[in-house]
């Protein structure tokens, strides 16, 4: 079954979840209507089925190899590419001073869905990408703007986040990279980093590094570590491409899933680098790519479930077997009838565009953070919710890819389904990037923790003022208002207990980061596909898309009687579990 871009729902949720008319209100969005962006993503859609998603199982069964000095993808990758490049996808949500289309965040994020629902290894390379066009963008001189941004935002160049070595892992306090200072202002980098995605490749003409390093002298620990521009060919003053750098691949990892994506292992032999913003503030400066990388990944994350929602349904249509249990027929009937099958399709379809609705109406948070004058409210509201689109998004794409598998039954487990690669790359999501726990421990260490619980008190308010609204609406909606109320209690409840315990007892509050990253997020997924079924009444009392607009309030519903009632358990293992988890003993 081939993949269809789902741009109408995708729509649905840029025009009413992400503040599309106070986004477009900002000076950066001047002229820009949603014309533009479904014109966009709608060509977009086209290429990503017709081009890129017959990549997904030649990648996979192909994957990317090392022949000792080259990486090597799957020889359909290099046409696809220049496709992509020729096309100016890359270019979609970048700024139009460097060349790009500058479209809102919203819009960047629902191309990375589709981009990375076609085929998780051919999106990373973009992915990446992007993440160091936002980082040059807000941490680069105007000089590297200049020399970097532009053919970056062409597609021309590729960029990689180099953070991890084999000794430090996500401790990026015990990176021991060095820069040594040269006299003509550059810096010399030595070391090796690991894990590192599209390391090398021939896709693009050049590939840029961003590589945190030490340099002599440097504090000890993440403060001094410094953040440095390391091309794999250098570029001239002219912008022309020069000599080869000193840093090499040595080896690509062999992995579970995303296969034609090359982890490479990266070596360098004093290269020249290029001091980005002020030595011993790389980390700060490097938080910038990751969080709109962590973004990405839930984007990924929403993207393999809605892939693996597509095959299964598919499937279910057309699988017959087993009469109905009600009896209405003597004959075996297609699976999709069957309750239970209903059921995980349900919540397949629930988790995925509940997904989806959490990650739109954050892009619209962060585009108001950043392009609408650092407002404190906008920024907080974005920070907060970042590391829930991360963390769940990521998450409930492996329980969604597992019930792919499950709906398949037996023929599920077997690779020519191409389910199973739904499951195998979704594996990585929650892992890369930073793993679950450290972003639960971003939200109650740095969101919650730091400010007192002010910002995510004003997120329980917001929620109830969408519970106010649904309640003088529909029967579905006052139900869904129920729903939502309930969780959100637990959800206040858990933030007390937190807010109370955690100061005194950081290990206890910790033991329950992860559950309240999922209680949190499962909540917020609720709470904007209450605020899409408030959207589909309204437009069902105007008679558009009955149909469709039908299908987003059952969606709403499903997941408020069958997810959010998920809460209370999160809720009970933050308050009452803390001490099981903590004074368990382990042996071998």
């Amino acid at each position: 079954m081939t993949y269809q871009a789902p741009v109408r729902d995708v729509m649905f949720n840029i025009e009413h979840l992400s503040a599309w008319p106070d986004v477009t209100a900002l000076d950066a969005f001047a002229g820009i209507d949603a014309s533009d962006a479904q014109a966009a993503l709608e060509g977009l859609g086209r290429f990503c089925t017709e081009v890129i998603a017959p990549l997904s199982a030649v990648g996979d069964e192909t994957g990317a190899r090392f022949d000792g000095t080259d990486v090597v993808l799957p020889e359909a990758y290099g046409a696809a590419y220049q496709q992509f490049l020729e096309m100016g996808w890359q270019s979609l949500p970048h700024p139009a001073e460097f060349g790009g289309m500058g479209l809102p965040k919203a819009v960047g994020a629902a191309a990375t869905e589709m981009l990375n629902a076609a085929d998780l290894s051919f999106g990373l390379c973009p992915l990446l990408t992007d993440g160091a066009v936002e980082a040059l963008l807000l941490t680069g001189s105007d000089a590297q703007k200049a020399r970097y941004l532009e053919p970056l935002i062409a597609g021309r160049w590729s960029g990689t986040m180099n953070l991890t070595e084999p000794q430090a892992g996500s401790d990026l306090g015990r990176v021991r990279c060095k820069a040594e200072p040269a006299a003509d202002g550059t810096y010399a980098v030595s070391g090796t980093k690991i894990f590192i995605t599209y390391g090398e490749h021939s896709l693009t003409e050049n590939i840029i590094h961003l590589v945190l390093a030490r340099t002599p002298g440097a504090p000890a620990g993440p403060k001094g570590l410094s953040l440095f521009i390391v091309p794999k060919v250098l570029v001239d003053d002219d912008g022309a491409l020069g000599a080869r750098n000193a840093v090499n691949c040595v080896s690509i990892e062999h992995k579970l899933g995303v296969r034609a994506s090359p982890t490479a292992v990266l070596e360098y032999d004093g290269a020249t680098g290029f001091l980005v913003g002020e030595e011993n503030r790389g980390l700060e400066y490097m938080f910038v790519m990751m969080r709109a990388a962590r973004f990405a990944v839930g984007m990924q994350g929403v993207a393999v479930a809605e892939r693996a929602y597509q095959h299964a349904v598919a499937y279910a249509r057309e699988r017959v077997q087993s009469r109905p249990v009600d009896g209405s027929s003597k004959e075996a009937a297609a699976i999709i009838g069957h309750p239970d099958v209903r059921r995980m399709l349900l919540r397949m379809r629930a988790l995925t565009e509940g997904g989806r609705s959490l990650a739109m109406a954050t892009a619209g948070w962060l585009d108001l953070a950043h392009h609408g004058g650092g407002e404190r409210d906008a920024t907080a509201m974005a920070e907060f919710l970042v590391p829930l689109v991360k963390g769940f998004c990521t998450e409930r794409a492996v329980e969604t890819a597992s019930l792919g598998v499950q709906v398949h039954g037996g023929m599920g487990f077997i690779e020519e389904t191409g389910v199973a690669q739904f499951y195998r790359d979704a594996r990585i999501l929650p892992i890369y990037e930073g793993t679950t726990a450290i972003q639960a421990n971003d939200l109650l260490g740095r969101q919650v923790l730091r400010d007192g619980g002010e910002t995510a008190c004003r997120f329980a308010g917001m929620i109830a003022e969408t519970e106010t609204a649904l309640r003088s609406g529909s029967a579905a909606g006052q139900a869904i208002a129920d729903c939502l109320a309930e969780a959100r209690g637990h959800f206040e409840a858990s933030l007390a207990w937190l807010l109370d315990a955690t100061p005194k007892d950081p290990n206890a509050g910790f033991a329950g980061s992860v559950p309240f990253l999922m209680l949190t997020g499962t909540l917020a997924a609720g709470w904007q596909l209450g605020r899409a079924a408030l959207a589909a009444d309204a437009r069902l009392a105007q008679g558009e898309d009955r149909e469709f607009m039908a299908r987003k309030t059952a969606t709403a519903l499903f997941f408020a009687q069958h997810i959010l009632a998920e809460c209370a358990t999160e809720r009970s293992r933050i308050i009452n579990g803390s001490a099981s988890v903590l004074n368990a003993d382990f042996e071998i």
